[in-house]
């Protein structure tokens, strides 16, 4: 997995914000790492599996990225990609513009809105801890460009959203064609599944 210390100085400086507006929990404040930023990263077993080497996305947006998640680590940890983090929340907009300024993150920009009011079209979507699935795919779907992904982080639920959002994913012609397990670095059992869904071409 990805070496920790890399994102000491956006550890250190998201650790300052929350101080103030409290973006997460101050009890989730120990396991920053472990379910914000490790979870946020898990795309990277999505990006091994659907985009070999020397190819990848040109843009990602992340709906309802709240405290930046998975929006600010992907977008460090991945330049190439122009990332756009989507939040109709201005005090949290606010936040992740000031770890991007004070960060220098080029590639990561902010959309303070609402997703029915987004008219552009993306490569990539993702939404963690949001909304049901059923709820999520509506807002994304009209925006994902044909042949783009649907990434939603999600529990040990997964199979029974999937089973509820079956009738939206055939509204948008999209289908799940990968749930991807993984763990969380906790002492507890914390396993994840990250929900692909494809729009069909």
């Amino acid at each position: 997995m990805y070496n920790k210390d890399f994102y000491k100085e956006y550890i250190q400086t998201f650790l300052n914000i929350n101080s103030k507006i409290n973006l997460i929990s101050k009890n989730d404040e120990k396991y920053l790492w472990e379910k914000h930023i490790f979870d946020s990263l898990s795309i990277q077993y999505f990006f091994k599996k659907y985009f070999p080497q020397h190819t990848s996305p040109c843009t990602l947006l992340d709906i309802g990225t709240g405290g930046g998640f998975p929006a600010v680590p992907v977008a460090m940890t991945y330049p190439e990609i122009e990332v756009f983090a989507l939040d109709s929340i201005r005090k949290k907009i606010n936040a992740i513009e000031t770890i991007k300024s004070e960060l220098n993150i080029q590639n990561l920009h902010t959309i303070c809105n609402r997703a029915e009011n987004i008219n552009e079209k993306f490569d990539i979507i993702t939404s963690r801890a949001v909304a049901s699935l059923k709820v999520i795919t509506g807002y994304a779907l009209p925006l994902l460009n044909k042949g783009g992904y649907f990434i939603a982080y999600k529990s040990v639920r997964a199979q029974e959203e999937i089973k509820e959002a079956q009738k939206i994913l055939e509204k948008f012609n999209a289908k799940v064609i990968d749930i991807i397990r993984y763990d969380l670095p906790l002492e507890e059992n914390h396993t994840r599944n990250l929900i692909i869904i494809k729009a069909i071409t």
